[in-house]
């Protein structure tokens, strides 16, 4: 099931929680993927808030929104970026994209399989995605109040296992929203402190999003050197066999 665009736009550009939470996640996004000079970079979901530092240096950047979502323009003030589209039929050429991010998209989605097929299809050789997804150990996913209390949580070992299951090869993960998703002003001034403690003491915070870094895999040709070693030793074929009208060598 997916959220209304209305609700999600509410939720990171006009309530001190949501803007809290897009920059966690923005920071973790950014230690994997610093830069993206010169790539396509192509949002699924509601990934909007977290392509801004890529629009001044690579060499596109496109917001897909899945049609049940429905859309906004995006960015503001800028040159509009996002694309209504069908959930699982994109209107990305096939290995187009550099660089693929997904929020609120994996989890909210009727048909996954169909889905990550699609992230396949759009991604060129050696291309690579983020998957955030909320964390089913986390506190975010057990609460209705954010985005990340909707749809489907994973477990790292979860997703890790369906990514392999269509092509993608999970490379590194981090873990973040260490804060409470509480609209309260005390967790709000204290959630920097969280965030750091989540970070130092992993395993005994859970946060609440998962962001899995994953690789599309590209498979060797089955024709080819294959077919060719198949029968290696062509040129001795009729060795050995008698030949019609020749007397044997005595």
């Amino acid at each position: 099931m997916h959220l209304d665009v209305q609700d999600l736009r509410n939720f990171y550009y006009r309530s001190a929680l949501g803007r809290a939470a897009q920059k966690s996640v923005r920071d973790a996004m950014l230690t994997l993927w610093p830069e993206a000079q010169g790539q396509t970079v192509v949002g699924f979901g509601f990934a909007v808030p977290l392509l801004r530092p890529y629009l001044a240096d690579a060499r596109r950047v496109v917001g897909l929104m899945p049609g049940p979502q429905g859309v906004m323009p995006w960015p503001a003030g800028m040159p509009n970026v996002s694309v209504l589209c069908e959930e699982t039929l994109w209107p990305i050429e096939t290995g187009h994209a550099d660089k693929l991010i997904l929020l609120h998209g994996l989890e909210t989605s009727e048909n996954p399989t169909a889905l990550l097929e699609e992230c396949c299809r759009v991604l060129g050789p050696g291309g690579k995605a983020l998957f955030i997804v909320p964390n089913r150990a986390g506190l975010w996913s057990r609460s209705d109040r954010t985005p990340f209390g909707y749809g489907r949580p994973y477990t790292l070992s979860q997703l890790e296992a369906q990514l392999r299951r269509h092509h993608f090869l999970p490379e590194r993960h981090v873990t973040t929203l260490f804060q409470p998703p509480s609209h309260r002003r005390f967790w709000r001034k204290t959630a920097p402190f969280w965030e750091r403690a989540g970070r130092s003491l992993p395993l005994a915070i859970a946060g609440g999003v998962l962001i899995v870094e994953a690789t599309k895999r590209v498979h060797a040709p089955t024709n080819g050197l294959k077919e060719a070693v198949r029968r290696p030793f062509e040129v001795l074929d009729g060795l050995g066999k008698p030949v019609a009208g020749r007397n044997p060598v005595r």
